[in-house]
């Protein structure tokens, strides 16, 4: 604001004006005094709040004071016992999480302010913050407070959060370490309609949503330790997390068993054997560095594309990709030899890599983009889909689809495993979920024939009939009922042992796997149409690039239907 006054003004009284002026307008004042060409005085209202007498009151006072004895959480002899874990006291756990200005706000911290009994926050911290750069809802049990068992204050925190984060369609984390309800106050908060139960109805809900990821800091019991595997994705920590449906006291009870906590859900039980861990951190920070890194392939939430980076060359040299395939389809070679070629420089991040090994499940980027990989790992069993193999990597496409993930298919299989075991571990079942989630997810695929293809594991990895947007063959590749050999002996066992001279047997044998080799070779394939192309493998990097970024923003519908049948 310009304003002109009087000649005969002084520059004291000009001050006075624009001071006044200032205040009254809420921005910068010019007064000129006379014909002056620039402004006797210039006032800018200040951004800070003028100074007055009035201050703090007592009553203030004493509710700093109260938030400071909630922030200081149960007491001082839990907090000791858990430096002797290498655990973190919560809310020091959060200053990790989220720096020392990332947490916007927090939801009920005066909960059980007039307990008779120390509970602060009712043990449960809920609020929002940012971390790397992103708004999240978070949850984080203090064990200082009752081991972070869960009450009717508690849970009503945790179902707001949930509900909160479907409103906003913000990403959700969950730092657990609670050793489950408070079986003295189960009438508050159990079987009720805004009860405990509501967790899973919530994280239902939330599922496809928005991501939910959990990382777990002690042992979570019963109810406690089915948030983790509701999560999308679950990180433990070494030596430190675990999670089962009863503790080993009550399943000595229930049956006799006597075993360690570690050994009935540790982090290696549930990264080997059951499958629930998506990874394995050495300790707090790292599992802090691990949810940083898989953030970055995921969207908020449902519908929006998940964030591209700068593009980056590969690890290893594209040129090489030929020579890491072996001619002889029986050969083992370790599959990320492959994909290193192919993706990013240390964009390859690996979910459950010590479970169903020979499907790898892993986020990268291709040119910046994220992408969900699915491939064969011939380095381990030849690259036949085992049950658990299957199903975990039926809910990885699951996820990638719900959260706009393109698919790629890296396929090098003898198909489907056969034999009692696999039919007694549900090889149909859980194949069949692979082959739906496929099937179903409506994301950009693109889907490589590595080498063989044998049997349904072409169904499986998006073959011809899954409406892939493109499926493409190296030199190396075969497509087939079977391999060479089985054929030949399925075909052919009567009319080769009728042959009794064992040379002319074995060369007859010879050629007529040649023959078949010829029939169910890529070149063969791609001649009748059943592939779209085969390239060099020296630039499969770039046309996967092309190919992604051709189809990204397509369109892709599912038949009108309520929801399909199969889970």
């Amino acid at each position: 604001m310009k304003v002109r006054i009087g000649p005969g003004a002084t520059e004291e009284e000009a001050s006075a004006i624009a001071s006044a002026l200032a205040q009254h307008v809420g921005s910068e004042v010019n007064v000129y005094v006379g014909d002056a060409d620039e402004p006797t005085v210039t006032w800018s209202e200040s951004e800070e709040p003028p100074e007055d007498d009035f201050g703090p009151t007592e009553r203030e006072n004493k509710l700093w004071e109260e938030i400071e004895a909630i922030e200081a959480g149960g007491p001082e002899k839990y907090k000791e016992r858990l430096a002797e874990k290498g655990k973190l006291f919560v809310r020091d756990r959060l200053d990790l999480w989220f720096g020392e200005d990332g947490l916007k706000f927090e939801d009920g911290r005066f909960a059980e302010f007039d307990a008779e009994d120390t509970l602060p926050a009712d043990g449960l911290l809920t609020g929002a913050a940012e971390f790397e750069g992103r708004d999240v809802h978070f949850m984080a049990n203090d064990f200082t407070v009752k081991a972070g068992s869960m009450a009717a204050k508690g849970v009503e925190k945790f179902l707001r959060m949930q509900q909160r984060a479907l409103q906003s369609g913000n990403p959700v984390l969950y730092l657990m370490d609670s050793s489950g309800g408070r079986i003295d106050q189960q009438t508050g908060f159990f079987a009720n309609r805004e009860g405990i139960g509501k967790y899973y109805y919530n994280h239902s809900m939330l599922s496809g949503r928005v991501p939910q990821i959990c990382v777990l800091y002690g042992p979570c019991i019963a109810g406690a330790a089915y948030t983790p595997v509701f999560a999308d994705f679950t990180i433990m920590v070494e030596e430190m997390s675990a999670m089962a449906i009863a503790s080993p006291r009550m399943v000595k009870m229930v049956t006799g068993e006597d075993i360690s906590m570690q050994d009935l859900g540790g982090a290696k039980m549930h990264a080997e054997h059951s499958g629930s861990a998506d990874l394995v951190a050495r300790d707090e920070e790292h599992a802090r560095e691990l949810v940083a890194d898989l953030i970055t392939y995921l969207p908020n939430k449902a519908h929006e594309k998940p964030p591209r980076s700068e593009p980056k060359a590969p690890k290893k040299s594209p040129e090489g990709i030929d020579e890491v395939i072996p001619q002889s389809p029986n050969r083992a070679y370790d599959m990320t030899d492959v994909i290193e070629r192919v993706v990013d420089a240390d964009s390859y991040f690996e979910l459950r890599p010590d479970y169903g090994g020979e499907i790898i499940t892993a986020f990268a980027r291709i040119d910046g983009r994220p992408v969900g990989i699915v491939a064969n790992q011939p380095a381990q069993r030849s690259g036949a889909i085992f049950p658990d193999a299957a199903e975990k990597a039926a809910e990885f496409i699951w996820k990638c689809d719900a959260f706009e993930v393109s698919l790629l298919y890296l396929c090098d299989t003898p198909g489907f495993m056969a034999g009692s075991q696999v039919e007694k571990d549900a090889i149909l079942e859980k194949g069949k979920k692979m082959i739906y989630a496929t099937s179903s997810s409506t994301v950009p695929k693109q889907s490589v024939v590595v080498r063989k293809a044998y049997g349904a594991g072409i169904y499986a990895m998006s073959g011809p009939a899954y409406d892939p947007q493109s499926i493409i063959g190296l030199p190396s590749g075969e497509i087939g009922i079977m391999g060479p050999e089985a054929a030949i002996n399925a075909v052919y066992a009567n009319k080769l042992n009728a042959i009794e001279d064992e040379e002319e047997r074995a060369q007859r044998e010879q050629e007529l796997r040649e023959e078949y080799r010829e029939d169910i070779d890529v070149h063969r394939m791609a001649s009748e149409m059943v592939i779209d192309d085969i390239v060099p493998p020296s630039t499969l990097r770039e046309e996967l690039e092309n190919r992604f970024e051709f189809y990204a923003d397509m369109e892709k519908s599912l038949p009108d239907k309520k929801h399909g049948t199969i889970l």
